[in-house]
């Protein structure tokens, strides 16, 4: 009889455990939470996507958060320049305040000077009464979420343009106009993508030829030259609101063939997989088969498509409102406030003009980077 004490197994170290958790994990996780997973990686993307979701909580709020009404102007403080906000007086700590400022003219260039008046303090506060406004059309209210303490004071805290308006309260309303039209345009450019795209795709034949030969015509036509024509289209006597729709389907009907183009190499690829074949064996109908099967299959890839779509879509719009050709005052949008920067003696003048140019190029870059996050995340199993 052997009685030789047992040798034990040795023990798994903590690190492999956790590796066959973390791998057991994988096999049973669904797809949306493999993208989660591989997305929050993407430090860069994760920071994105909240200056991205910042940026629409402004365009949603842009009544309350704007200190004044965009169209309201004070011919006195024709480009005034930036104020300062200061929190001490004195030496000792008194809140946020400013001063005001007095102005004289250049008996040389007949230029307003503005100069900081010490004896004149504007305080700040939060949830201060102001402008009236309507949020989102429908809720009347004065309400706003800073401005100075008393209503009748002005406040330049990103400076006054050529008619004294408030440069920060026209980039928030402008925020609005500029975010809508990327995220409606792109809702214009999904629908004809996935369709157009997705017809090419699935019968393939002459429709294909067709299609494929629409998308290269218009591909191969340069962009702004093509924008400057049918803008020019637009009745010059249309209201804003029109207006608004026009460079809107202007951007959807040019934006469209890339996003047909992915969906169409998508079809292509998985029309033939078992998943489709038995659909059709079970007798599912040719439209079922596209939009219950065949469109979740890479609803990933088409997110990643559209979120670097946007940024496209708002270059658009800025680069019209900029020419003269797209959104007109009254209307406000980041490119129609860029117009005030096309005068070198102006921005000479008054630099903080080009700051909507700072707002579009974080903007298109935290959408870029998000869309490149999407895009690595939307395949799990990559590298």
């Amino acid at each position: 009889m052997n009685l030789e004490p047992a040798i034990a197994a040795p023990p798994r170290p903590a690190s492999s455990l956790e590796e066959a958790e973390a791998e057991s994990r994988i096999f049973v996780a669904s797809q949306w939470q493999l993208i989660w997973w591989k997305f929050r990686k993407h430090r860069l993307a994760v920071i994105s996507a909240v200056v991205v979701a910042l940026i629409y909580l402004v365009a949603l709020f842009a009544e309350f958060l704007a200190p004044y009404d965009p169209n309201h102007y004070a011919a006195n403080y024709t480009y005034a320049p930036p104020h300062m906000i200061n929190v001490f007086y004195n030496g000792r700590f008194v809140g946020p305040y400013l001063f005001g400022y007095k102005d004289e003219i250049d008996p040389q260039s007949f230029s307003r000077i503005f100069t900081e008046d010490h004896s004149h303090r504007i305080f700040l506060g939060l949830f201060v009464q102001g402008d009236p406004y309507k949020l989102w059309g429908i809720f009347p209210s004065r309400l706003h979420l800073f401005g100075p303490v008393d209503p009748n004071e002005r406040i330049y805290l990103l400076g006054a343009d050529h008619l004294g308006n408030d440069l920060l309260s026209r980039l928030i309303y402008g925020t609005r106009i500029s975010m809508s039209i990327g995220l409606v345009g792109v809702a214009f450019s999904l629908i004809l993508g996935i369709i157009l795209g997705g017809i090419s795709g699935y019968y393939g034949g002459r429709i294909d030829e067709l299609i494929q030969r629409v998308i290269d015509f218009l591909r191969s036509m340069p962009t702004i030259p093509l924008w400057l024509g049918i803008a020019a289209a637009v009745p010059s006597n249309w209201p804003p609101l029109q207006v608004y729709f026009a460079i809107t389907l202007i951007l959807s009907l040019i934006g469209w063939t890339g996003l047909a183009r992915v969906v169409r190499g998508r079809f292509l690829s998985l029309r033939e997989e078992d998943f489709v074949m038995a659909a059709r064996l079970d007798g599912a109908s040719e439209r079922r088969i596209i939009f219950r099967h065949m469109v979740p299959s890479f609803l990933s890839h088409i997110i990643a498509s559209v979120t670097l779509a946007i940024p496209a879509m708002i270059l658009g719009e800025t680069a019209l409102s900029f020419l003269g050709l797209g959104l007109q005052p009254p209307v406000v949008s980041w490119g129609v406030l860029l117009q005030d920067a096309q005068n070198v003696r102006a921005v000479a003048t008054a630099p903080w003009l080009l700051i909507p140019a700072f707002a579009v190029v974080i903007t298109v870059l935290a959408m870029n980077f998000l869309g490149d996050g999407l895009r690595d995340a939307a395949d799990p199993y990559g590298r």
